[in-house]
């Protein structure tokens, strides 16, 4: 399929690379600088939507840029255009709803890292598509890097091709400790209320069954939640059938609250570190 539909002009960004025949991103602008206005926008995308969802999947990312989207209420309409499925957050970065579908991605301190990650990826339900947009650009870094993350599974199959095999045979397991909003020792203030957007606990163990979660209550008020067996690796339609590195061990690995084991093999550390 071509790059490129009389709706869109393809251009370039910094940071942009061709890996394994892909453009990533793949940066679309107006076809002509009358048609960067917000309606122009919804009309190209309402007109190639097949064309531009294989563009997605052909390229991993696509970049819209030049376009007059002004704030979350013109977000909102383009992730409307599409009618993709609104699959709510689950998990510890700290959000605030915006606008209908739209919330703040993450409120998080910047002294805190972010690592590198697939988006509710412990969830059985997980969201195939993340959208991003920046209302008010950040005064200096901000950026939002993304990897190939078939790449890392071949690097891994390289260097600890046994560890790997070990780790797809058995599966992973994951075990958090969330605490309770009111436990002064939470971070920021957020817990397990704020993780499943409900301070009853039936509602929140009906929401975690349904994402395929067990839960044990502890007596400090918080939750022992456990999600297993999960992949370490996944294959997706039209991605070549490459392996995508489709896990969180990076995250939880030197968690105080956390691990990940596969079988009897058990990742642990003394050292802290956050995943937010």
């Amino acid at each position: 399929m071509e790059l490129s539909c009389k709706a869109f002009r393809v251009g370039k960004c910094e940071g942009q690379k061709v890996v394994d025949g892909e453009t990533m991103p793949l940066v679309l602008q107006p076809s002509e600088d009358n048609r960067s206005d917000l309606e122009s926008l919804l009309l190209a995308l309402n007109n190639n939507k097949d064309w531009f969802e294989q563009m997605i999947i052909k390229n991993s990312a696509v970049l819209l840029r030049g376009f007059n989207v002004n704030n979350a209420e013109d977000f909102n309409e383009i992730i409307e255009k599409f009618g993709w499925e609104d699959i709510r957050y689950v998990g510890p970065a700290p959000r605030t709803h915006v606008h209908k579908r739209v919330w703040t991605a993450n409120e998080g301190p910047l002294s805190e890292f972010i690592y590198y990650h697939h988006e509710m990826v412990l969830m059985k339900e997980y969201p195939k598509k993340v959208v991003l947009f920046c209302e008010i650009p950040c005064p200096e870094g901000g950026q939002t890097p993304f990897v190939p993350s078939f790449r890392v599974t071949e690097r891994m199959l390289q260097e600890f091709p046994e560890a790997v095999k070990e780790m797809e045979e058995k599966g992973l397991e994951y075990t958090l400790t969330v605490l309770s909003k009111n436990d002064t020792t939470s971070m920021r203030g957020r817990g397990w209320e704020d993780a499943f957007l409900t301070s009853d606990r039936i509602e929140a163990e009906n929401r975690a069954k349904a994402i395929g979660m067990d839960m044990e209550w502890l007596p400090n008020g918080g939750v022992k939640t456990i999600l297993a067996p999960r992949f370490l690796t996944k294959v997706f339609d039209g991605r070549k059938g490459r392996r995508m590195w489709f896990n969180t061990i990076v995250g939880m690995h030197g968690k105080v609250h956390s691990s990940a084991i596969d079988g009897g093999w058990h990742r642990d550390s003394t050292e802290h570190s956050e995943e937010v």
